[in-house]
């Protein structure tokens, strides 16, 4: 039987076991230039010492406005490729893969002067009304996105993803809260992401498997469903997605007749509704930090991959406890094998 622990293979990415550590932004760029020092390096080596077999670098922007922060990583520029080739050699060199979330913040940029969006709509009346970004500027915000997965290419990444949720740029253009556009961006919402997609598989291997994490409903008043976002993630799986980072929500203020609740796993049949009606794999994310949970995940064939996100900043070595926990077989390094006996 499939568990947390067997090895995973689709395309040319191949994984020891199920475990994904999710991207989480740690805010810590210190000199504001979009690159990864030794906080970066540290935090993502110890996750693949602890056996995690993907990790997924945090959102990383494709322009300096697109930033959630002046802290966030950036791949706008090719001076920030050194520093993330050094995470990806030494995270490849204990046995984990490396993929990169390649994102922008839109109207979530929170220390641009002027944030851009598909509209000019505010994200709450706190935040700073965005631009609307031109048609020729959306077509130049792909031009952005496809240099930036040219920049994580060279930067030795094993995979892509795309970062389609949370109500970011790509999440503003698909969802009809953010996009109230007259041009064939609003016509479509789903054009932006489609070219994105398009773009970014212009220039990976054709063998390198590009993940796109999407919200797949959001709990702002009328908000998406996941039937609705089913719909247009076809056409999102049509373009080139060959697996989905299934989440949910990030557009805006919560409802009170939607808001979800935060239990264990509360995602996950998101993820199961993904996987069975595009057949594609999937990601599950979300409160499963709990071994077991995690691993009947897996058991019930709800997800091909569990990520594991606050488990993970709690404990650098979640994985190989995992493991230990589920009495599963999985490689430990020998520095620290005396604390897992056999």
């Amino acid at each position: 039987m499939t568990n947390l622990f067997t090895s995973f293979s689709f395309k040319g990415l191949e994984l020891k076991n199920r475990v994904v550590m999710p991207p989480m932004c740690q805010y810590s760029v210190e000199n504001k230039d979009g690159i990864a020092n030794d906080w970066h390096y540290n935090h993502y080596v110890s996750r693949a010492i602890g056996g995690a077999s993907l990790i997924i670098i945090e959102m990383t922007d494709v322009d300096p406005d697109g930033r959630i922060s002046d802290y966030d990583l950036g791949i706008w520029s090719d001076e920030q490729i050194p520093a993330l080739a050094r995470i990806v050699d030494a995270c490849h060199a204990h046995g984990a893969k490396v993929g990169i979330q390649i994102a922008h913040a839109g109207r979530k940029a929170e220390d641009a002067e002027v944030p851009v969006s598909s509209s000019p709509i505010a994200f709450d009346e706190k935040s700073k009304m965005p631009k609307e970004l031109s048609t020729e500027e959306v077509k130049e915000m792909v031009v952005k996105f496809r240099q930036g997965v040219e920049r994580a290419l060279k930067a030795g990444v094993d995979v892509i993803e795309l970062h389609g949720a949370h109500g970011y740029l790509i999440h503003q253009f698909h969802s009809p809260l953010t996009n109230k556009r007259n041009d064939e961006y609003g016509q479509n919402r789903t054009r932006f992401g489609m070219e994105i997609i398009e773009a970014a598989k212009s220039v990976m291997p054709e063998n390198m498997p590009l993940i796109f994490r999407i919200s797949a409903t959001e709990y702002a008043e009328g908000g998406y469903t996941v039937e609705d976002s089913v719909e247009f993630a076809k056409k999102y799986q049509k373009a080139g997605v060959d697996i989905f980072h299934v989440s949910s929500g990030g557009e805006g203020p919560l409802s009170a007749t939607r808001r979800p609740e935060n239990h264990a796993g509360y995602q996950v049949p998101l993820a199961r509704i993904y996987k069975k009606t595009l057949d594609v794999p999937v990601i599950a994310v979300g409160n499963l930090e709990d071994a077991a949970v995690a691993n009947a995940v897996i058991g019930n064939e709800d997800a091909d991959l569990v990520a594991v996100g606050r488990g993970m900043l709690r404990n650098p070595y979640w994985a190989i406890e995992a493991a230990a926990q589920l009495k599963k077989e999985t490689p430990v390094p020998k520095q620290y094998a005396a604390a897992f006996p056999k």
